[in-house]
């Protein structure tokens, strides 16, 4: 068993921001991550960080502007953390390193991004995440900070009490991919999951292939609720051949998006008076795919994005990755030709519920980053503040983790007597209802207070996992199962959503779950077997697309990024709450919990959304 003060799983940006803090706080800590820190997918960001840095800026206006593109669905107390605290965590990373664009009078520039009543986007050419990563990874590795990399974490390691409140993570269980060696991870303080999100759970993504979803469906089945699941942002400059992003940047110095007949359909067709190309991520979206719908799309596909206008001075100088992209993955050249883009799934609003000291309700286990929502983000993420998320509340529940006293947190967590219990219509069981677990045990340390007896437990639930998988030599491989779970949440619970899209997708899922009984590990090898890596990342995509579809189904309203067809208006009345789903012993239950909206001077009122 390896032991350490405070263990971290996940090396993107939030991950080794909490390294770094509960370093700096004296923590032993280590950081256990399937990829090697640099290959994170934080690497994949493109377009800046939002940070009020200069004159004529303010935090008040940054939140204003984080919760009006929330649709009024983001916690105060969180986006006022993160706007405050943004300004002072940038400079911190210029301090260390980071090479951010600069204007010829040495400042750091800052270009306007959708949504942002001010130009706050502080940025690193087009590959803002690729040096952030670095940055940070380099403190690491100036601190002597231990990383277990490419260990695989299977499970978490948590009592097993009747409430979850009464619950303590005392680590996690990971599997050495280089030599197939499951062991035991001790976290004398806490537990920090900073996994990223379930990109994987479409099959039109821009998220990397190891965005399972890992540490969602870790702390789910552990006992923390997941947070507001269907508000997923699509972005919509992907590149229709492979989702690979086009960052918001190239709207954001100017760029065009175009139909088939050549109209800046932004403004000509009403989507966006104001604000054109700039409004926010689920505007734009939504847009581009009516205009697919009704027949102005380009190969009843995909819509133009022009930024040829800028120069190649400009394009070269702030956007030279870009034309990269272009060219490699759609044979254009950016500096000659409109570059082809629709929209597709890009970032979770919702996750694993923390408060905004990175918390859950179960002692000692924290969340950060994408896999986590505080909630900062509420029904629509705007562009720019996905960074600033991993480096504030990394930052937090890196501190925190270690024993660091960062004041009573005003976001409640965990399921409390006076929340609101909800219903959905389900056309199938969910969860593990009516299901043997013979295949998917989670394991755990029921009746065991002992943190040592604890880990040791959870370490052989799932050796066991690992051997009866090995054990079959025939059923259903998880790449079947796992695409057609992509396919139908692509297809039914995407930018325009219905119920009886929805029921369907609940329904495919409802087949997955139960051909996955039969899933087996076709490669027999104990070394680098990623095939098994893939077949327990297949059970935790299954678990966070149910929620993402069952959050969509109860949601009867249109907010943010969720569109529901036959609810065409955004309802205050009702559905000013969150929706939070808990695993329930693998009985999933549904309750909610009002949005906070009172700061710490003015109370957010709601109003239309217009851009």
């Amino acid at each position: 068993m390896y032991e350490h003060d405070v263990l971290v799983v996940g090396a993107g940006g939030a991950g080794l921001r909490a390294a770094i803090a509960a370093h700096e706080e004296g923590a032993d800590v280590a950081m256990v991550t399937k990829l090697h820190p640099v290959r994170s997918h934080t690497g994949a960001a493109e377009g800046g960080i939002n940070a009020a840095l200069r004159e004529g800026d303010s935090w008040e206006s940054h939140a204003y502007d984080t919760m009006k593109g929330s649709d009024y669905l983001g916690d105060a107390p969180a986006i006022e953390t993160l706007c405050k605290d943004a300004p002072d965590d940038v400079i911190t990373l210029e301090h260390w390193g980071m090479p951010f664009s600069r204007e010829e009078d040495g400042r750091v520039s800052q270009r306007p991004f959708g949504g942002l009543s001010f130009p706050r986007t502080t940025y690193a050419g087009a590959e803002t995440g690729h040096h952030l990563l670095h940055t940070l990874y380099e403190q690491v590795v100036k601190r002597g900070i231990t990383v277990y990399d490419e260990w695989y974490v299977m499970n978490v390691a948590v009592t097993d009490e009747p409430d979850p409140r009464d619950r303590t993570c005392h680590g996690v269980v990971a599997y050495d991919v280089m030599t197939g060696e499951v062991a035991g991870f001790k976290a004398r303080n806490g537990v920090i999951l900073a996994t990223g999100g379930p990109g994987q759970a479409f099959d039109h993504t821009t998220n990397a292939v190891s965005c399972t979803g890992d540490g969602q469906a870790m702390a789910y089945r552990a006992g923390v609720p997941l947070e507001d699941m269907e508000f997923v942002q699509f972005h919509p400059t992907t590149l229709p051949s492979t989702g690979v992003l086009i960052s918001e940047g190239v709207r954001g110095e100017g760029g065009i998006l175009y139909n088939v007949e050549g109209e800046r359909f932004m403004f000509e067709h009403g989507y966006a008076n104001n604000d054109g190309e700039l409004a926010s991520r689920d505007v734009v979206s939504r847009a581009e795919l009516t205009e697919v719908n009704e027949g102005r799309g380009i190969e009843d596909e995909y819509v133009h994005l022009d930024m040829r206008h800028l120069g190649e001075e400009r394009i070269i100088d702030r956007l030279e990755n870009i034309l990269h992209l272009a060219e490699d993955f759609e044979g254009v050249d950016g500096l000659e030709q409109p570059m082809p883009v629709k929209p597709g799934q890009h970032y979770e609003m919702g996750g694993i519920e923390t408060d905004e000291n990175g918390e859950t309700c179960i002692s000692g286990l924290y969340a950060a980053g994408e896999c986590a929502c505080v909630s900062v983000h509420g029904a629509n993420r705007l562009g720019g503040n996905a960074l600033p998320e991993l480096i504030v509340f990394g930052k937090r529940a890196g501190k925190h983790a270690a024993g660091t006293d960062l004041g009573e947190a005003k976001i409640v967590t965990g399921r409390t007597d006076d929340v609101e219990a909800g219903e959905v219509d389900s056309p199938v069981a969910l969860g593990e209802a009516g299901i043997s677990d013979a295949a998917v045990a989670d394991g755990g340390a029921a009746r065991l207070t002992d943190p040592d007896e604890v880990v040791e437990a959870a370490v052989d639930a799932e050796r066991r996992r690992v051997e009866r998988l090995m054990s079959k030599d025939d059923g259903i491989q998880h790449a079947e199962i796992r695409a057609r779970v992509q396919k139908a949440m692509t297809k039914w619970v995407n930018v325009f959503r219905n119920e009886e899209g929805i029921k369907k997708a609940l329904r495919e899922i409802r087949k997955a779950r139960e051909d996955y009984r039969d899933v087996y590990v076709d490669d027999p090898s104990r070394t680098f077997n990623t095939d098994l890596q893939m077949t327990i990342e297949t059970r935790n995509v299954i678990d966070v697309a149910e929620t993402i579809a069952v959050g969509a189904l109860a949601r009867d309203e249109f907010r943010g990024a969720h569109w529901r067809q036959e609810h065409q208006e955004r309802k205050d009345e009702r559905w000013l709450k969150h929706t939070l789903m808990a695993w329930n012993g693998g009985e999933p239950e549904l309750w909610f919990r009002p949005v906070v909206l009172e700061g710490e001077s003015k109370t957010y009122e709601p109003k239309i959304r217009s851009y």
